[in-house]
């Protein structure tokens, strides 16, 4: 099934169930109020989401609507926990030239993930405020899991059984301040904006024979200015969502409704396929050229990310959203 928050002016939004094909949706009205709700008790609500998924779908839904999805907010607009991991090998060895860093040593083996802010996650179609071109505004297209309560000490098998639900992500990266951030040793802050989420959270089954081995087996498209930059695979995960989960919860409990996120997309054919963020195709151009050539955002500038089936429909909506300059913070 599919779901998403919709806006009312409270800070969770209200659950709403989204028709296959995204054009409606009905609130989940007497079932769960948000998302976090159903997340922490999704073994007694499922059932009637699903059912209420099945009448969407099949037109006898009361109440449905047609979905706007300048109305829809992150799946989640606020959680208690969001981790970014760095899952696909090829684009950590192209950022460790960028940023002339070494590599971790276990870095084939063990992870690489961060906490980063979940107080405010930016819906698809929000604009992304921020203070300074010059602090190297990138785009990264990436995918999340959302998942209930894993226990500390989940292995890789058993972490994939807590993925209830998968979205899109953008996460916005200041490339120029990232480095600093890196070089303390207390991992990423100022170098980080608000985070953006897909309209629309999936369960894993929507996803039919693409979902496999704790990987999404499809491309993601990522245009900037309406021109495409990349389609990568993200079937290339180097961990499996799994491990990823795994790794998260070996010292600690993780809560219903973390988010855990795969890292910027990349594939080792990125000459032939693109990228997924801007460092990486500047890593590419130092590669190729001696010097990168890609500028960074602008503000006024425009990101879509968007996953699509076989059948070239879109699974998730899309995340399209512009850079803007932040407002000045009131005196």
């Amino acid at each position: 099934m599919k779901l998403a928050a919709l806006k009312t002016g409270t800070p969770d939004g209200v659950l709403h169930v989204v028709s296959r094909d995204l054009s409606r949706s009905v609130a989940a009205t007497g079932i769960a109020e948000t998302l976090q709700a159903a997340i922490e008790q999704w073994d007694q609500v499922a059932p009637a989401l699903e059912r209420l998924y099945d009448s969407l779908n099949a037109g006898t839904a009361p109440d449905a609507a047609d979905l706007v999805m300048t109305d829809v907010a992150a799946p989640l607009p606020r959680a208690w926990q969001w981790l970014d991991a760095s899952a696909f090998h090829s684009h950590g060895d192209l950022l460790e030239k960028v940023f002339g860093l070494e590599p971790p040593p276990e870095k084939k083996t063990v992870p690489l993930m961060y906490q980063g802010a979940g107080d405010e996650l930016l819906g698809a179609t929000d604009d992304v405020p921020l203070p300074s071109e010059a602090d190297g505004m990138d785009f990264e297209a990436e995918l999340a899991v959302i998942l209930d309560r894993v226990p500390m000490g989940t292995t890789a098998a058993q972490g994939e059984r807590h993925i209830r639900l998968l979205t899109l992500v953008n996460d916005t990266s200041l490339r120029a301040l990232a480095a600093k951030d890196l070089k303390t040793g207390f991992g990423f802050l100022q170098s980080k904006g608000a985070t953006t989420f897909g309209p629309v959270a999936v369960t894993p089954d929507e996803l039919g024979a693409a979902w496999r081995d704790g990987r999404v087996d499809l491309p993601m498209h990522i245009h900037w200015n309406g021109k495409e930059f990349g389609h990568p695979h993200c079937g290339a995960m180097g961990f499996s969502f799994g491990e990823l989960v795994a790794h998260a919860a070996r010292t600690r409990n993780l809560c219903a409704g973390t988010i855990i996120g795969t890292g910027t997309i990349s594939n080792d054919t990125f000459r032939e396929v693109g990228s997924a963020c801007i460092a990486e195709r500047r890593a590419i151009e130092l590669t190729d050229e001696g010097q990168p050539r890609t500028p960074y955002l602008k503000f006024g500038d425009r990101v879509r990310i968007e996953m699509l089936d076989a059948n070239g429909a879109s699974i998730f909506g899309a995340i399209d959203q512009r850079y803007v300059q932040a407002s000045p913070a009131p005196q």
